[in-house]
């Protein structure tokens, strides 16, 4: 019973990151250039009741500002300030994160772009039961004309918190896109959580979100990316709204 009432803790505890709701891309930046973006995220419908140190999701709202710089043309840096709030409190700190990228240079000719994002995240344990982690997510797009397809395979573990002895967990993410026009491309997106390799928790317990949405183009150097994610599990948070506002700039 305490096996299992652990698995069903950490269902919970680990469903889907609230500050940055996001498939990545293959996205590279040159030595001077930069992106900057802001991820406003409410959860309409999630946990109500404290799970350990965690706070219920439920009404929560999270604000997270992102500075990523080009190093080179295949590698860069980002840098991540997350901010929550919780009903009846105000805009409080909750962490901060610094994630290395890597990209296949595209003249090596493969057949899919290939990259690699590695976060290491720091954070209060109200909003995240293991205070550090780490995640490796690697980047898998192709093309097909105007469709464009996004695989994350993605791997994570805590480093300090109740979440060590777990091991890597596995959260698959990916995003199917369609330029409709230079402005606009509807997209569809999948997010999961299917608990601990070599074994997996059970279907009950396993995160599935599927979140239509669409980036919309508002200036050259400006995107906003939206969506509506719908919980198919009660395992994580069953109605979140997304919001991503990114602003390419750079100094050459």
């Amino acid at each position: 019973m305490a096996a299992a009432a652990s698995l069903l803790f950490a269902g919970l505890a680990h469903a889907q990151d609230p500050f940055e709701i996001h498939v990545y891309e293959y996205e590279t930046l040159r030595l001077g250039d930069f992106t900057f973006e802001t991820h406003l995220n409410y959860i309409g419908k999630g946990t109500k009741t404290f799970e350990g140190p965690v706070a219920p999701f439920q009404d929560q709202f999270h604000a997270t500002f992102e500075l990523t710089a080009g190093l080179t043309d295949q590698i860069s840096v980002g840098f991540m300030q997350l901010n929550a709030r919780r009903p009846g409190n105000s805009l409080e700190y909750a962490g901060w994160r610094v994630l290395p990228h890597f990209y296949a240079p595209r003249s090596w000719h493969l057949p899919v772009d290939l990259g690699l994002v590695t976060e290491f995240s720091f954070q209060k344990t109200t909003y995240e039961e293991n205070s550090r982690r780490v995640e490796v997510r690697p980047i898998v797009e192709k093309s097909f004309g105007k469709l464009r397809v996004d695989f994350n395979p993605v791997f994570e573990r805590a480093l300090h918190g109740p979440g060590t002895s777990g091991g890597w967990n596995f959260e698959p993410a990916a995003r199917v896109g369609y330029e409709v026009s230079e402005r606009f491309s509807p997209s569809l997106e999948y997010y999961s959580e299917l608990g601990s390799l070599p074994s997996f928790l059970p279907a009950a317990q396993q995160l599935h979100q599927i979140l239509p949405g669409g980036d919309l183009k508002l200036a050259k150097n400006v995107e906003w990316s939206f969506g509506v994610g719908i919980g198919a599990t009660p395992a994580g948070n069953r109605l979140v709204y997304k919001s991503r506002f990114e602003i390419s700039f750079g100094f050459r």
